[in-house]
């Protein structure tokens, strides 16, 4: 039996969902080793994000920069990295993280120290924040928009950011 993964792409304009096309592995891992401009999402269904209208496509080109928060939406009990924050093995930092421009979103939450930060040796382009809390946007009133709520994680882009505010430094 073949299962089907959801996954989540947040840009400035819309909420994307679908299936990124050839994930041979987690999509944290693959969008920060993405060599290619586009990524593709099959079965794609775009959500404005200010007038919530809906187009579905069998195919779309996501460029990568313009991804400020990605999710896959999995069971993330075989997830090493949430394992490995449950157990307290690692040190982490509480963090706000603010995107500005034609979407003002702050998103805080629990990060690897410096993990953000370019000379990161773990990440290059993106970056986990587990125990997401979105801001900056009317969630409210629709159902795929909601997901943004209660997320375990998101896979943040770092060269995105415009302001970090770290609560440990």
């Amino acid at each position: 039996m073949m299962t089907i993964v959801s996954d989540l792409l947040l840009t400035d304009a819309f909420l994307i969902k679908g299936q990124v096309e050839n994930k041979y592995t987690r999509l944290s891992q693959l969008l920060d080793e993405y060599r290619k401009f586009f990524v593709k999402v099959r079965d794609a269904t775009l959500i404005d994000l200010n007038s919530r209208d809906r187009i579905s496509t069998p195919l779309l080109h996501v460029n990568v920069d313009e991804i400020l928060l990605a999710h896959e939406l999995i069971e993330t009990a075989g997830d090493p990295h949430a394992a490995r924050m449950a157990t307290g093995d690692h040190k982490i930092q509480r963090v706000r993280a603010f995107y500005t421009g034609n979407l003002n979103v702050e998103i805080a939450g629990q990060v690897r120290p410096g993990s953000y930060e370019a000379d990161d040796r773990s990440t290059r382009r993106f970056f986990v924040i587990h125990k997401p809390e979105v801001r900056g946007m009317k969630l409210e009133g629709d159902r795929d928009l909601e997901l943004l709520n209660g997320l375990s994680y998101a896979i943040l882009n770092k060269t995105r950011l415009s302001y970090v505010y770290d609560f440990n430094e």
